[in-house]
């Protein structure tokens, strides 16, 4: 049986099928498992485009932020979050945030289009000192065609994205963050026709080390290192070294004073 559309936490506009549906709140139950995240703790989403997957981490209580470099998406994250969670317009390549600032960071399905995806997955590193979620495509997936994956994740069937095998993305991940623990696993394992009628047959499935679902996502620790404000920030906005007030949140202050 499907679930129903409100206990999976994503928007309308997302959630325009039952197929869909069920197909995120999947995607949910592998981010959960892996990353599990606590009360309290900070999260960061690079690509966070309209925001869906931030509401996750709202729902267990974490203090979300969300980047993006297209406007027009902060603003439908905006109309559905308000001032729930924290909106930066950025790019993703130099991000705003100082070392070690955020207990979880997330990429999810974002890789796909980037441009320079290992740079992405350095700069999440960089801002990191908890642990990472690396979310996309899966290259090997049992699911169909590179379109149907396209059509089951919502990216336009026209534009260029980059598929992803779990080796690929682990290789980009030891380069940035280097011999790491990793935990991984993927879900959406059959065509999205078999969930009208057998979406079952998906549960009896496990979920971790498991390499041919739709989607594939693994997470891994970042060590703490040493926390540093970006000197190419503090330069630029000149920021008063005796202020009491973190850089961090004195960079956010003026990136939202920009926005108006």
């Amino acid at each position: 049986m499907f679930l129903d559309k409100k206990m999976t936490g994503f928007s309308d506009e997302e959630l325009k099928t039952p197929q869909k549906d069920y197909i995120f709140a999947r995607k949910k139950e592998l981010i959960l498992d892996l990353v599990t995240p606590l009360s309290g703790e900070r999260i960061l989403d690079i690509g966070c485009g309209a925001g869906n997957h931030l509401q996750i981490f709202r729902e267990k209580w974490c203090s979300s932020t969300g980047i993006d470099s297209s406007r027009d998406k902060l603003e439908k994250a905006r109309a559905t979050h308000g001032d729930r969670v924290e909106l930066i317009l950025a790019d993703y390549d130099d991000l705003p945030f100082s070392d070690n600032e955020f207990d979880i960071v997330t990429i999810i399905n974002f890789l796909e289009t980037a441009d320079n995806p290992q740079r992405i997955i350095e700069e999440a590193v960089r801002v990191c000192r908890g642990r990472l979620f690396i979310g996309c495509i899966n290259n090997y997936s049992f699911v169909g065609t590179r379109q149907r994956l396209k059509e089951m994740f919502g990216f336009p069937l026209s534009g260029k994205i980059r598929f992803y095998s779990f080796l690929e993305i682990r290789k980009m991940v030891e380069q940035s963050a280097g011999d790491t623990s990793i935990k991984w696993g993927s879900v959406i394992f059959f065509p999205r026709i078999v969930y009208d009628f057998f979406e079952e047959l998906e549960e009896m499935l496990p979920i971790r080390n498991n390499p041919f679902g739709a989607f594939i996502g693994l997470t891994f620790p970042v060590q703490y290192t040493y926390r540093t404000a970006q000197n190419p920030i503090i330069n630029a906005f000149r920021l008063n070294a005796k202020a009491r007030k973190p850089a961090p949140e004195a960079v956010r202050d003026m990136l939202r004073q920009a926005e108006k």
